[in-house]
């Protein structure tokens, strides 16, 4: 380990030459469903037992998405955008609060979605090292092709996300960021 990266434990090492989704930070491009996304933002979530999992905001100019990154076993990756919370479900805000969890599906966009894990982690964006406590859910429809994620800061703070499982041959053309 350089001298440098000892006292900047927010970059990351990679491989130039080869460069993959799970090396993605701030201001990296890549290429997705024919489009070109840059890296707007980096999140870190630590669930504990030293797992950790990544979100990236990324745009394309026009839209803003959120590509997940988790790395146990296997290479899970989706995209997502944001949705209000009470799109998912009127009560589901009152629901988590009454039961400290939410109900074990939810139907959006004429789609039944099962809760498939709950997490108690934190969260904070690459590079500020401020860390933030909150609760995530994770539900899948039957196919496991899309995600829908609740997460919940304090008690009635709640962020909701809707998308689709992507495999990482889709995401290609990765450049790390300009050096400044």
């Amino acid at each position: 380990m350089g001298l440098f990266n000892l006292f900047n434990k927010d970059k990351r090492d990679y491989d130039a030459t080869n460069v993959r989704v799970t090396d993605l930070n701030k201001g990296f491009v890549f290429e997705f469903n024919l489009t070109t996304w840059r890296v707007e933002e980096s999140y870190e979530y630590d669930w504990g037992d030293n797992y950790f999992t990544h979100e990236h905001k990324i745009s394309d100019g026009i839209n803003t998405l959120y590509l997940s990154v988790e790395e146990d076993d296997d290479l899970e990756l989706s995209v997502s955008k944001k949705v209000k919370i009470r799109n998912l479900g009127e009560d589901i805000p009152e629901y988590i609060q009454d039961n400290e969890e939410p109900p074990n599906k939810i139907v959006f966009e004429e789609e039944t979605y099962y809760m498939d894990s709950g997490s108690t982690g934190y969260i904070r964006t690459i590079g500020t090292g401020d860390w933030e406590e909150l609760m995530s859910w994770d539900f899948y429809n039957k196919g496991e092709d899309k995600i829908i994620t609740i997460e919940q800061y304090d008690d009635n703070e709640f962020e909701a996300s809707y998308g689709v499982l992507v495999k990482e041959f889709e995401i290609s053309n990765i450049l790390p960021a300009e050096n400044k």
